[in-house]
């Protein structure tokens, strides 16, 4: 059976439990049901899981949504809510019961833990469906049990025989009967297991594909003979690769960062998480990396999904966010970094508005260099203000000249008299200052860019001190030159 039949209309379901924020797993199983609904103008539709009353928040499903927004992934149709559905759960179950596919089991725990018990001793596996003690009820002690208010589950009547299904990922999945068991569909309490609440939502939303995580492959025959059993049509399903560590063991919080959210807070901007999750567990079948979300929608397939784990590389992620950021035009990115520093109180919006055009040249300077934005103020810190520190090791590397001060005072002095503080004029004086002291023109631009920035990596140099401006570069040599005298008369006293 092909994955997609010519001309139907595609309907597929992003379904996360709201116990945690939206992890980076969930994020791709949504992305890749949006663009495979996209890809064939069908419905991307957005499920809440929520029947764990206890472990369920708003703060979750917010979040969730959020990084839902954050990513781009809009949903068709009203959002569905599992806790909202109870009474048509109901209503399925009693269909169940009625057509003899289900029974109610009065076991209790303990009774269920000591035929588990016994299997072990006797070395065998520990099936229900072996003795089904309480599907053999007779209706006197059924109605002795409901009369008394017996708590009960209720457990689907499992037919011999086998299940074969064709995964869209994984081929022909076949699965004997032996191997299950006459698994619950609700519990005790009176809500329904994931296995039946996904399948009555599945249906019930006219679900036409499922495009889940690996981890739910071995659930797939119980979903099928629950579709079965009501006599429905399932949907065809596709299972994606695991998400590993760099240890190649799944992906935790040992490895990485697990939530949306924390990328999202890091700096990382929404189209590259979409395209770098995208390459987890997919592949257009070249080499390329950087893709438009254009391109991805035309491109997706189940077809392309691979059935190898897919290993969570926080280092190219980080190049792709350096990729994406430096793609951007001069002003795009001008608005970007301004937003960012706005928002991380190193600027305020008033000298956002009075700055503009000195913010636009910073920007561009740094464009290059940025992979996150939340890097921004201290990579910029500079701009706005004297260094308050120096980065030592740079110090101790590039500061060794034991007539460092007397050159930052000739320079202070060769600067002071530039009437045009270009770049160019600017790099005419420092180079012939070089050729002065026949040392390389490093030697005189690096000490000279700690000295200005306080750091020892920064845009070009002649162009950072053109921007900062005569004054600001003329006063932190000064203060370069009394650090060094500073710190060289501690050395003689101690």
């Amino acid at each position: 059976m092909s994955f997609v039949t010519p001309g139907e209309k595609i309907r597929v379901r992003f379904a996360p439990s709201p116990t945690g924020f939206l992890h980076v797993g969930g994020a791709r199983s949504a992305i890749f049901n949006w663009l495979f609904a996209r890809k064939y103008h069908g419905d991307f539709l957005l499920r809440i899981e929520d029947t764990d009353a206890e472990r369920s928040g708003e703060e979750m499903v917010a979040a969730i949504l959020s990084g839902m927004k954050w990513l781009g992934l809009n949903w068709d149709e009203e959002l569905v809510f599992q806790s909202k559905r109870l009474p048509v759960y109901q209503q399925h179950l009693d269909q169940l019961i009625a057509s003899g596919k289900a029974y109610k089991c009065y076991c209790t725990k303990e009774e269920i833990e000591a035929a588990r018990q016994l299997a072990k001793s006797e070395k065998r596996d520990y099936r229900y469906r072996s003795l089904r003690k309480c599907y053999h009820l007779s209706d006197e002690k059924i109605k002795a049990f409901e009369d008394a208010n017996t708590p009960h589950c209720i457990r689907l009547l499992l037919p011999d025989g086998e299940t074969v299904f064709e995964d869209g990922v994984y081929g022909r999945i076949k699965v004997e009967h032996t191997q299950l068991d006459d698994f619950i569909v609700r519990r005790p309490d009176g809500y329904p297991t994931y296995h039946f609440a996904v399948v009555a939502d599945d249906h019930d939303m006219n679900i036409t594909h499922v495009m889940r995580g690996d981890d739910h492959l071995s659930n797939t025959p119980k979903h099928i003979l629950l579709y079965q059993a009501f006599g429905w049509e399932p949907p065809r399903f596709g299972h994606m690769p695991m998400i590993l560590g760099s240890d190649q063991k799944k992906l935790s919080k040992r490895h990485a960062a697990t939530a949306v959210g924390q990328y999202q807070g890091a700096g990382y901007l929404p189209e590259t998480m979409f395209n770098f999750l995208t390459l987890l567990g997919w592949s257009s079948g070249d080499d390329r990396e950087l893709f438009s979300r254009e391109e991805l929608i035309q491109l997706f397939s189940a077809e392309g999904i691979s059935k190898k784990s897919a290993v969570f590389d926080e280092k190219k992620l980080e190049w792709m966010n350096g990729q994406y950021l430096n793609s951007k035009s001069d002003a795009d990115f001008s608005s970007i970094v301004i937003e960012q520093l706005v928002q991380a109180n190193a600027i305020t919006a008033d000298f956002a508005k009075d700055n503009a055009d000195y913010l636009a040249e910073m920007a561009a300077q740094i464009k290059p260099r940025v992979k996150l934005l939340a890097e921004l103020p201290a990579m910029t810190a500079y701009f706005f203000s004297d260094p308050e520190t120096y980065d030592q090791k740079a110090v101790k590397k590039h500061w060794k000249a034991p007539d460092q001060a007397t050159r930052f005072a000739q320079i202070s002095t060769k600067l002071k008299m530039l009437s045009d503080f270009s770049v160019e004029e600017i790099e005419t004086v420092l180079r012939h200052y070089a050729e002065e002291l026949a040392v390389g023109a490093g030697k005189i631009v690096q000490p000279l860019r700690i000295a200005v920035t306080g750091i020892a990596a920064t845009p070009g140099m002649f162009e950072v001190m053109s921007l900062l401006g005569k004054e600001t570069v003329v006063r932190r040599l000064e203060k370069a030159i009394q650090h060094i005298e500073k710190s060289a008369h501690e050395q003689v006293t101690e």
